[in-house]
């Protein structure tokens, strides 16, 4: 069962995509590709099976592409070090990923069935923390302090928001100022650090690296309100996962967190037995499908989403215009528009 939520009222673009971006950095994107694969190979034989099977299975790579576009963005020109980083910022992204789905007990990742499913959940962790060692090893080499400041702060913070989640599940007393420093960060930290230690290694000024900072941090807010709203009103393809399984894992996301402020006191009931006690029937989801549609609390969601998207554009407005800038801002509308 799914929700269509129009998207006319918005700023976005429902055709939007990202092929001007990625045609913009093919070229550090077919390197960050060969490093990746150069640096999950290992003498112990799982380490680049279990890598290799989220890393090879579709993924986007926004990140790192968003790392080349605000290096080239802000004029860097000075050898691999923005392709390094790139790829440790994909490396960093992975490792959370098979971490996410030992913590989340999911089925699914990118279409596939997760690692935790194929190797075990202690593989799933160790592959991830092999992941995290060998991104670390990359920002070292590259040799600046500042970028390696920026993502090892990353890590922490992104490590912070995972443990913040797991206090604010099942919690149906979570406000949505906690829900956002949640998404803020367990998923848009990465994207502030992917788009700030570009005109780091460029030598930018400190207002540049802030505006790419500020890019990033809005669109990952933007990028993960979305998917909150796809897990009810999306498919499994755009997802990546079972549709659902925010619902059916307790997790309380912005549009929950919105209908809870809205309930009636027959539907407190319904969100404590499903989300905190996890007492779950069948016909669970669809209820809460038509609680969210009562109270117009995807289309808020989305509303916030298009707000972080614009407040994303309006960062870059420090840089001139041309054909990476506005890759970037059709980078925005193609995050947004995900859910049409």
């Amino acid at each position: 069962m799914g929700v269509v939520v129009p998207l006319e009222q918005g700023r976005t673009d429902p055709e939007a995509s990202l092929d001007d971006l990625v045609r913009l950095v093919a070229g550090g994107m077919e390197r960050v590709n060969t490093t990746i694969l150069s640096r999950t190979g290992s003498d112990v034989a799982m380490i680049p099976e279990v890598a290799n099977h989220l890393i090879a299975s579709g993924g986007k790579r926004l990140r790192p592409i968003l790392t080349l576009a605000c290096a080239d963005l802000t004029g860097y020109a000075g050898g691999d070090g923005a392709v390094k980083l790139a790829a440790a910022v994909e490396f960093m992204h992975t490792a959370t990923l098979l971490h996410d789905d030992v913590v989340d007990e999911s089925d699914m990742r990118r279409g596939r069935v997760a690692a935790r499913i194929k190797w075990g959940n202690e593989a799933s962790v160790l592959v991830g923390d092999f992941l995290l060692g060998q991104a670390f090893r990359m920002m070292v080499e590259v040799g600046s302090l500042r970028a390696l400041d920026i993502l090892s702060a990353a890590a922490t913070v992104i490590a912070e928001g995972e443990v913040m989640q797991l206090t604010a599940a099942k919690n149906t007393e979570t406000s949505e100022d906690e829900y956002l420093a949640v998404i803020r960060g367990k998923t848009a930290e990465l994207f502030a650090a992917a788009c700030e230690v570009g005109p780091v290694l460029a030598g930018r000024p400190e207002a540049e690296q802030a505006a790419c900072r500020a890019y990033g941090m809005n669109l990952g807010i933007a990028f993960q309100l979305i998917d909150d709203v796809l897990d009810y009103g999306g498919t499994s393809a755009a997802l990546g996962k079972n549709v659902g399984d925010d619902f059916r894992e307790g997790k309380i996301t912005l549009p929950i967190v919105l209908a809870l402020r809205r309930a009636t006191d027959e539907e407190r009931v319904f969100w404590r037995r499903t989300l905190e006690r996890e007492e779950l029937e069948e016909g669970d989801l669809e209820q809460a499908l038509t609680i969210l549609r009562r109270h117009r609390t995807l289309e808020d969601t989305m509303d916030r989403a298009r707000h972080y998207g614009d407040a994303a554009r309006a960062a870059l407005d420090i840089f001139a215009d041309g054909p990476v800038k506005a890759a970037l801002l059709q980078a925005v509308d193609f995050c947004i528009a995900r859910a049409h």
